[in-house]
C-alpha cells in the first residue's frame, strides 16, 4: 500500500487527481503537496513551499511529478532527497521515458509513467500506467491507488505510450473542441448560443453514456441512429465523405503523439 504520497507540482492535472482521491475517500493526511506557487491545499493536505520542508516533515513512499516536462533537468538535483531508496517515483511528465526518470532519480525504488485525464476529478478517468523496477506487490499498490480515479491499466510496451497519451490523455481536449464546434455550427445556422451550448453538451453526454453502457460499438450505434434517406444519414454522409473525419483525427493523434517524442528529446 502507498501510505504517503507527495505531489510535486500540483497544477490542473495534479489538482484534479488529488480531488478525485479525496472524493474516493482517501485520507487527506496521506497526501502532501510540494509547490511554491499553489495558493492553498485542500483541507487536511499538507502544503510545502520548498523541498527541505517536505524532507523535514517525514517519510513518504511515493512522489508524483506534476510539473512541466521541460523543467525535469532543472528541478531533479534539488529533489534527490525526496526520491531516494524505498520511494516510487510516479511521473505525469508527457514524453519523459522510464529510462530518463531512472537517469535523473537513480536511487528510487522504481519509476512509473502515469497518464490520466481531467475526468480524474470525478473518478471517471482512464489511467495508463507503465513501470520500471517495481516488484509485483508495488505494481499492485500503484494500480490500487490510481484505479480510484477511474480505470487504471498497465501498459507493457513503452513505444505505444505517447499514442495512448494522445488518445486517452489529450482526448478530452478534442472532445471539448468538438462540443464547442457543434454548438458554434448550430449558432451560425440560426440557433441562439445559450441553447446551442446546452443542447450540444447534453447530446454528447447522453451519447457517450449510452455508448459506455452498450455492447454495441460506437460505429454501429451511429448507423442505428441514421435511418436510410433520413436527416442523420445526410449529416453522416458529410462526415464520412472521403473519410474526412477519420483522416482529420488520424492527423490529430499523429501530431499529438509525435509531440511526446519531441518533449522526450528536449528533456
Amino acid at each position: 500500500m502507498i501510505n504517503q504520497l507527495l505531489i510535486i507540482g500540483c497544477g490542473n492535472m495534479g489538482g484534479a487527481m488529488l480531488a478525485g482521491w479525496l472524493a474516493a475517500g482517501v485520507d487527506p493526511a496521506r497526501c502532501a503537496i510540494l509547490d511554491p506557487a499553489l495558493p492553498k491545499a485542500p483541507e487536511g493536505v499538507s502544503l510545502y513551499r520548498e523541498a527541505g520542508e517536505a524532507e523535514a516533515a517525514g517519510a513518504h513512499d511515493a512522489v508524483m511529478l506534476g510539473f512541466k516536462p521541460q523543467q525535469l533537468r532543472k528541478l531533479a538535483p534539488g529533489l534527490q532527497a525526496l526520491t531516494g531508496a524505498g520511494v516510487t517515483v510516479c511521473s505525469l511528465l508527457a514524453g519523459i521515458t522510464c529510462a530518463q526518470l531512472a537517469e535523473v532519480f537513480p536511487a528510487a525504488k522504481g519509476h512509473v509513467r502515469v497518464m490520466p485525464n481531467l475526468a480524474a476529478r470525478i473518478n471517471k478517468s482512464p489511467v495508463i500506467l507503465l513501470e520500471s523496477g517495481l516488484d509485483e506487490g508495488a505494481r499492485d499498490d500503484c494500480l490500487a491507488l490510481y484505479d480510484k480515479l477511474g480505470t487504471a491499466i498497465w501498459l507493457e510496451d513503452e513505444s505505444r505510450f505517447d499514442l495512448v497519451t494522445a488518445l486517452a490523455g489529450s482526448g478530452p481536449g478534442f472532445v471539448y473542441r468538438f462540443i464547442d464546434a457543434l454548438a458554434r455550427a448550430a449558432e451560425e445556422l440560426g440557433l441562439d448560443r445559450a441553447s446551442a451550448d446546452q443542447l450540444a453538451l447534453a447530446t454528447v453526454d447522453g451519447a457517450s453514456s449510452l455508448a459506455a453502457a452498450s455492447d454495441t460499438g460506437a460505429g454501429a450505434l451511429a448507423d442505428r441512429v441514421a435511418s436510410p434517406g433520413g436527416m442523420t444519414r445526410e449529416g453522416l454522409n458529410v462526415l464520412d465523405n472521403d473519410a474526412a473525419l477519420h483522416r482529420l483525427l488520424v492527423a490529430t493523434l499523429r501530431a499529438t503523439r509525435d509531440k511526446g517524442a519531441e518533449l522526450s528529446q528536449g528533456a
